[in-house]
């Protein structure tokens, strides 16, 4: 049961890990040709949506609103790194937007910003797997350790409730256009779209 708690916790982070590092793998596969390059970059729109609503905007706000608040209530000593989680997800929100920037700027402006764009995308992922790192080895043991039932109970149906289609759940009505759109676009491992 303990593990389950975990994986319903860690669902998010891990799929947007997942969309992150397929964006690099896109950008660095796409091809010169106009028609495929504009279909990637269509694509690449659509999971950097995906990564701001889902992991960015539902986990992030319910690890502020839910999860950080019941650790430092039961584990005081981890004030310094909670502090430290929330500028991150500050930080978060403003690397999405340099994402979506620099993808606006190597569509318009061609291969000359690729490189821009990558670099984003790789800063994004060390960023991300190092709020992941301190998550899993400070906030997760204390919640193991300190939570009761009913904290479980709780914390366990707000980050089922997210519903994150790239984490096995069917997407709600609204997002199953966007869902669709990376599915049958996106090449695999997201996708069943064609191998650019």
């Amino acid at each position: 049961i303990r593990r389950q708690r975990q994986m319903c916790i860690r669902d998010s982070p891990f799929s947007k890990m997942v969309a992150i590092r397929f964006h690099l793998m896109m950008c660095r596969r796409c091809p010169a040709l106009e028609r495929s390059l504009r279909e990637t970059i269509d694509v690449l729109r659509a999971m950097l949506f995906y990564v701001d609503e889902f992991p960015e905007q539902l986990h992030h706000t319910k690890e502020s609103q839910l999860l950080f608040p019941k650790v430092r209530e039961r584990a005081p000593e981890l004030t310094p790194v909670l502090a430290r989680l929330e500028r991150d997800h500050e930080a978060g929100e403003r690397s999405i937007r340099e994402l979506e920037h620099t993808l606006l700027a190597f569509e318009v402006m061609g291969e000359a910003r690729r490189a821009t764009f990558e670099q984003a995308v790789e800063r994004y992922i060390r960023f991300y797997l190092d709020h992941m790192r301190v998550e899993e080895e400070h906030i997760l043991p204390a919640a193991r350790r300190s939570f009761t039932a009913e904290d479980w109970v709780a914390v366990d149906a707000a980050f089922a409730a997210n519903q994150d289609p790239l984490t096995g759940h069917e997407a709600a009505a609204e997002f199953q256009p966007l869902f669709r759109k990376i599915l049958m676009n996106a090449p695999a491992p997201i996708g069943l779209g064609p191998a650019h």
